[in-house]
């Protein structure tokens, strides 16, 4: 059952799906999962549930604002949404409406800005090579021409610092680490001041993440790829709160797949590439020793990764339990905290 997709399925009311973040972010819920047992608290309690030594891992991630709206040479609006860099200026988009925008054709900016279409990629992708207004450099011009893309559940207009983490420091993610968005100044200082320790590593997060798995055995999905760095400083500090007894916990799926990824050899390294590391049950865990996540849509990878920490049923009866209480789901809602494990497996 743990490799049947519709084992990661579950009904949720439209109602439960989050809209805006709580205010202050911190506030939000926090179901606490230790073992066999669960408690309700709430975010700005974190560190009442962690204890001096233990080593939060943090993605410095900063979402572009990725979403370009201009109009065809021919007439018409477009749409261009960015997924990563290839080359200076070239980027690898989607684009709308895909069937007229085929390579050789273009898209025309109110500022005069042009996306060239170069090549067609598969699942409706395409190479955009950008021509802008007196060379402008690309990531100031796009701060000013884009718009932020929230997730398409989010229907309600949020601003753009509602959906980046107060330590967002390196653009590049066309979505946002959620499991971050809950955390304050306030909230840092007071775990530091407990002695709860902080480290960082990059990982552009793509729009595959919210892409549902297809296959029926989830055994034959292939993930997307994302750009990461696991950087020498961190690899340190890990290898420190292990040798002192401290747990790793990372913040969010995205940290959990960064560091299991510079995790596949004999030890933990830093690291830097794409990765397409797919974690569901029966991983094996190297590094992570608990885990800060949101709620995830049905059928989507990120339920798998977070089954194969605690178990698929366990997390599907934890998930009722949330329905049924109330919290809010998905990139604005509230969050788990899971620390079964004692000792990396």
């Amino acid at each position: 059952m743990d490799f049947d997709l519709s084992g990661y399925d579950y009904v949720l009311p439209p109602t439960a799906i989050a809209q805006q973040p709580a205010l202050p972010r911190d506030h939000s819920r926090l179901l606490v999962v230790k073992g066999l047992d669960y408690e309700h608290s709430h975010f700005f309690e974190l560190s009442h549930w962690l204890r001096a030594g233990d080593l939060l891992v943090l993605n410095d991630t900063r979402v572009l604002p990725a979403r370009l709206l201009g109009r065809r040479a021919g007439g018409g609006q477009a749409e261009v949404l960015l997924l990563h860099e290839v080359a200076p200026a070239q980027w690898e988009c989607l684009v709308r409406p895909g069937r007229k925008l085929l390579p050789g054709q273009c898209v025309v900016f109110a500022d005069g800005a042009v996306a060239h279409i170069q090549k067609w990629l598969p699942q409706g992708r395409r190479v955009v090579r950008f021509e802008l207004p007196e060379n402008k450099p690309f990531l100031d011009w796009l701060q000013g021409a884009g718009a932020l893309p929230l997730p398409p559940y989010i229907t309600q207009s949020a601003t753009a610092e509602q959906y980046q983490t107060v330590w967002a420091r390196v653009p590049g993610a066309v979505a946002a680490p959620t499991a971050g968005l809950h955390f304050t100044p306030e909230l840092l200082m007071d775990l530091a001041g407990r002695g709860v320790q902080t480290a960082y590593i990059t990982l552009h997060v793509g729009l595959g993440t919210f892409r549902p798995v297809a296959a029926l055995d989830i055994r034959a999905h292939t993930l997307h790829q994302e750009w990461l760095t696991v950087p020498p400083a961190t690899v340190a500090q890990i290898q420190e709160t292990q040798r002192a007894g401290g747990r790793v916990i990372a913040v969010g799926t995205t940290v959990a797949r960064a560091l299991e990824s510079a995790s596949q050899g004999t030890q933990l390294q830093p690291w830097t590439g794409w990765s397409d590391l797919f974690i569901y049950p029966g991983y094996r865990w190297r590094t992570v020793m608990g885990l800060i996540t949101n709620f995830h849509l049905p059928r989507s990878s990120l339920l798998m990764l977070v089954s194969a920490l605690v178990g698929r049923e366990r997390l599907m009866q934890l998930y009722g339990e949330a329905v049924a209480e109330g919290y809010r789901f998905y990139s604005f809602g509230d969050a788990m905290l899971l620390l079964d494990q004692d000792s990396p497996r």
